[in-house]
């Protein structure tokens, strides 16, 4: 099935340079050619070692699998099979699973136009975001994602050091912010920047600080300062846990990522 909004190519392009960029700073291998892309950046997490493309007939992708899962092995690392609907062939999810990929679930891809207004979240008081641009600041990042945050300090820690190869200045596609109440770090995000598309990524909330609007006003700080950055729609994947609260700030599921997960 191919998804005809036009939303779809934006989105499914920020997610695919967003692994690819990470992949390529965190010193990984990457393919990429008609058949297929895909990326193997170190990183201790399946999800960041991923495939992002893949246009091939029924038996030539059965090979293709293979060729990504003796990649894989050869790094002894965990990876990940980003399947979108534009993915060739229809039945790739069924294909994977016949060679040892686990279903990690569906991961809806949402937009939000920032063209319009959207309904803004309630201040938080005492809440401030700020842009990361000294290590002290990308330490902050690192600790509000370590302690909530996918798996935790290993993801926490790769992620910090791949943002410290790229850098933290204006000459790069990445901006990322630290959210504060009364001074302490308790929230996270990240945005990547392939205008007119800006990805959200690394939404993150401390444990103790949920629940109070802070998840939100951070999202909407980073729409703010994408529309602010020229980018005309917002987009991200969603876990369970944000789907309300993206909802709420008007993004829209335009399709659904499955994440297939393999591990030597």
């Amino acid at each position: 099935m191919h998804v005809t909004d036009p939303r779809a190519e934006l989105l499914e392009a920020n997610v695919s340079a967003f692994l690819l960029a990470m992949g390529g700073a965190g010193g990984g291998d990457e393919r990429h050619d008609a058949e297929i892309t895909w990326t193997i950046g170190g990183s201790p997490l399946a999800y960041h070692n991923a495939v992002v493309h893949c246009d091939a007939e029924g038996s030539r992708s059965d090979a293709l699998i293979d060729e990504w899962t003796v990649a894989l092995r050869a790094r002894a690392l965990p990876g990940s099979w980003h399947v979108s609907p534009r993915m060739r062939p229809s039945d790739l999810v069924d294909r994977l699973l016949a060679r040892g990929f686990d279903d990690g679930g569906d991961e809806p891809a949402m937009a939000a136009d920032l063209t319009v207004a959207h309904d803004a979240s309630p201040a938080v008081e005492r809440f401030t975001c700020e842009r990361v641009a000294d290590a002290a600041s990308l330490d902050a990042y690192r600790q509000v994602l370590a302690g909530g945050f996918g798996e935790g300090p290993p993801e926490a820690e790769w992620v910090a050091a791949v943002f410290k190869r790229i850098g933290l200045g204006d000459d790069v596609p990445w901006r990322h912010y630290v959210g504060r109440r009364d001074g302490a770090p308790v929230s996270t995000v990240t945005l990547f920047l392939t205008p007119p598309a800006a990805g959200v990524y690394f939404v993150c909330t401390s444990p103790d600080a949920r629940n109070q609007g802070i998840g939100a006003a951070t999202t909407q700080h980073s729409m703010q300062e994408a529309r602010r950055l020229g980018c005309t729609t917002a987009v991200l994947g969603s876990s369970p846990m944000g789907y309300g609260v993206y909802a709420r700030l008007g993004f829209e599921v335009v399709f659904r990522y499955r994440i297939m997960e393999w591990s030597p």
